[in-house]
C-alpha cells in the first residue's frame, strides 16, 4: 500500500500545479457574461484574411452596435439599426452596407445570447489555459461562425475570429477592455457618419 501512495504522490502534484488546465468556463457563464457586457472600449489588432494586419479601436454597446475604427486611413465599420456599414477610408461614397444578422458579430451583438441553444455551438474546447468557443447561428448557418476566446477569474473576452460565408478568416485581438463607459448615440449612427463624409 505504501508503495502505491508514492507512486501516486508526483502525479497528484503535477494536478495541483496545473489547475487552470482542468475546466473550461462553464457555457451559461460565458453567456452571463456576454449579455452584461453593455458597453466596452479596446484597442484591437485585426489579422485579415490575406494576412495583412490593421489595427485601431473597437466601441461596443450591446445590443446591436459596434464600431471599428481603424488607424492610418478614415476607414470605418458601423454596426446600427440592423445594418452594417464599411466606409472605405480613401473614397467619400456611400459605404456598402448588409444586414447585422447575416454577419456571425450578430451573435455577441444580440440583445439575449444563450450558448446552450440547440445546434449554436460548434466547437467548445480549453486551449493555453483559455476557453475557446465557436458558435452560428442554429437557423442560417451558411452564414458562417465565430470562434471566440475568453479567459477566466474573470472571464473576458480576449480574441474572436470570424469565418464569412465565403470561407474568409478575420481575427480579431483585443487589448485591455475598459467597460461600463458612455457613449454619444451619433457614435453609432451611420446616417450622421455619411452626411461627416460628405
Amino acid at each position: 500500500m505504501k508503495l502505491k501512495t508514492l507512486a501516486l504522490a508526483p502525479v497528484l502534484c503535477l494536478a495541483m500545479a496545473f489547475p487552470a488546465l482542468a475546466e473550461k468556463i462553464p457555457l451559461n457563464e460565458i453567456s452571463r457574461y456576454l449579455n452584461g457586457l453593455k458597453t466596452a472600449r479596446a484597442d484591437f489588432t485585426q489579422v485579415n484574411a490575406d494576412g495583412s494586419i490593421s489595427t485601431g479601436v473597437v466601441y461596443i454597446h450591446r445590443p446591436n452596435r459596434v464600431r471599428f475604427e481603424y488607424k492610418g486611413d478614415r476607414t470605418l465599420v458601423l454596426a446600427s439599426a440592423g445594418q452594417v456599414a464599411v466606409f472605405d477610408g480613401k473614397t467619400r461614397g456611400t459605404p456598402q452596407q448588409y444586414p447585422l444578422s447575416k454577419t456571425p458579430l450578430s451573435l455577441i451583438l444580440a440583445p439575449n445570447i444563450n450558448l446552450g441553444q440547440a445546434r449554436m455551438v460548434t466547437g467548445y474546447a480549453e486551449k493555453k489555459n483559455t476557453t475557446v468557443v465557436t458558435a452560428q447561428d442554429p437557423q442560417h448557418p451558411e452564414y458562417g461562425n465565430i470562434q471566440m476566446v475568453f479567459s477566466a477569474n474573470p472571464t473576458q473576452l480576449r480574441q474572436w475570429v470570424v469565418t464569412d460565408d465565403t470561407g474568409k478568416r478575420t481575427t480579431v485581438i483585443l487589448g485591455e477592455m475598459r467597460t461600463g463607459l458612455s457613449f454619444p448615440p451619433s457614435t453609432f449612427t451611420i446616417e450622421n457618419e455619411i452626411a461627416r463624409r460628405k
